[in-house]
């Protein structure tokens, strides 16, 4: 059966999945790099998303390469796409340029339409206006029978939680406090939701959890 998934998704300790005033500079808002220090140097991202040939092992190398294991398409929140706000720049095709690490379709959530942009590497951006339920559907359809990865960002998150949608959520916990920014958990209430920490791993770096329902 399929799922829709949250995976390797960083957030403070203090519940921020993301800084403060999003830009160009700062994609993860300011501070919001910092949450991805266990992620940043592990084999799964040095040769998945910046194409290198090292990387560490491990622990945190473990989450994250299970992060992208049977992942039939992605579901992503605007900003996880773009730091425009309003009407699309339709110049802008992403934060990774020509070969995003997705390679398969990916649904944006937005307010706005905009035409699919097929990218190399069998990325597919799809732009969806009619809001959660239509963009799981979508992306379920098109996954050819695998998982749906939600990529982000916390609001997005929140909203797939509260709706029930969600199957399994891994969550790495990085230490440190960033204050402000996008609240993971704001006004979300796991437990009622029906929600239960399965699983909890302990690295140098972060503290994994593993959340279902």
């Amino acid at each position: 059966m399929q799922k829709l998934r949250v995976e390797s998704f960083s957030i403070s300790i203090d519940g921020f999945g993301a800084g403060p005033n999003q830009s160009m500079e700062n994609p993860l808002g300011v501070g919001g790099e910092d949450l991805h220090q266990w992620f940043l140097p592990t084999k799964t991202f040095q040769q998945n998303v910046l194409g290198k040939s090292d990387g560490t092992t491990g622990v945190d190398n473990d989450f994250a390469e299970k992060g992208f294991k049977n992942i039939g398409a992605w579901i992503l929140g605007r900003n996880m796409f773009s730091p425009y706000r309003g009407l699309p720049n339709l110049n802008w095709k992403g934060w990774w340029g020509k070969n995003p690490p997705y390679h398969v379709p990916v649904f944006i959530l937005t307010n706005h339409r905009r035409e699919s942009i097929e990218m190399e590497g069998g990325t597919t951006f799809h732009f969806v206006t009619e809001g959660i339920h239509a963009a799981l559907e979508r992306a379920f359809d098109s996954a050819n029978g695998k998982d749906v990865r939600i990529g982000g960002g916390a609001n997005v998150i929140r909203q797939y939680l509260n709706a029930k949608l969600i199957d399994e959520m891994h969550l790495a916990v990085s230490p440190i406090l960033l204050g402000s920014g996008e609240n993971l958990f704001l006004n979300t209430d796991l437990r009622s939701l029906g929600y239960k920490c399965t699983e909890h791993v302990y690295t140098d770096n972060a503290t994994h959890l593993i959340i279902r329902k």
